[in-house]
């Protein structure tokens, strides 16, 4: 009766370890606004529906065994969140590079995700993100790829070899990738104009050209802003497909 009791225990807690290592840092689920109660029940709620279909291997019940165990799980949940995460992050720093141009440096809010001071801009870039995040079904999208996981790497069989490690920091470079192509429609039109009041300061000295660039500046800038927004959806569906594969083949990898 007791072996049969901790087989129990084990797979419920290995079911546990890779939702709640997903639930720590997936996009909406994981917000820090969230209460850890509402998170632990889902957590709890998945892995309820999961427990029948989710077979565990035998694992020897010593700590060194059930402590690689339970390190694998919960490893392999934090990275297949951490590869959506990376597409927030990436529209968060094309926020703070854009509030830079518009001269918002020092205009910030706290973000309660991270308990410090962000910039205006990049809170809407954010913003944005999660709502075309929700209306896309990606949360859905991650749900069902948490479920499939358990097809590619049963539990218990993560191998996490220096490919998978690889691939990790490679899809980490998205994030900036991702931010600079946001970022660029912004940057490009207020060099621009940079140049432009740098030659008219030059040509003509006595004009006021320097005071008034920053005006300008915000003006274009959200001219540009509001213009290029009307393509994120479509750039933004695009990313989280991406992401989406970055995690398969991480999977692929861990096996």
């Amino acid at each position: 009766m007791v072996p049969v009791l901790e087989q129990i225990v084990l797979r419920i807690l290995a079911i546990s370890l890779r939702v709640g290592g997903l639930m720590s840092f997936a996009p909406f689920i994981g917000n820090a606004t969230i209460p850890f109660r509402i998170k632990a029940g889902f957590t709890l709620a998945i892995t309820a529906l999961l427990y029948p279909v989710v077979a565990v291997p035998k694992v020897g019940l010593t700590v060194v065994g059930i402590a690689r165990f339970a390190f694998g799980e919960a490893i392999l949940g934090l990275a297949i969140g951490l590869c959506l995460q990376f597409i927030f992050e990436g529209a968060t720093l094309a926020g703070q590079v854009a509030g830079f141009q518009f001269a918002f440096s020092l205009v910030n809010i706290i973000d309660p995700q991270t308990n410090v001071d962000t910039p205006v801009l990049s809170v809407f870039h954010q913003l944005f993100a999660l709502l075309i995040f929700l209306q896309l079904d990606v949360h859905y999208w991650l749900l069902r790829g948490v479920v499939k996981s358990f097809d590619y790497v049963p539990l218990g069989e993560a191998n996490f070899r220096l490919p998978v490690l690889h691939e990790l920091f490679r899809d980490a470079g998205g994030l900036w990738l991702v931010g600079v192509q946001i970022a660029t429609p912004i940057l490009l039109s207020t060099i621009v104009l940079d140049v432009a009041v740098g030659f008219l300061s030059k040509a003509s000295p006595q004009l006021p050209a320097i005071l008034l660039s920053i005006p300008l500046k915000s003006l274009i800038g959200y001219a540009v802003l509001s213009l290029t927004v009307a393509i994120w959806p479509v750039f933004l569906e695009n990313q989280f497909r991406l992401a989406i594969g970055w995690s398969e083949r991480l999977l692929h990898l861990a096996q």
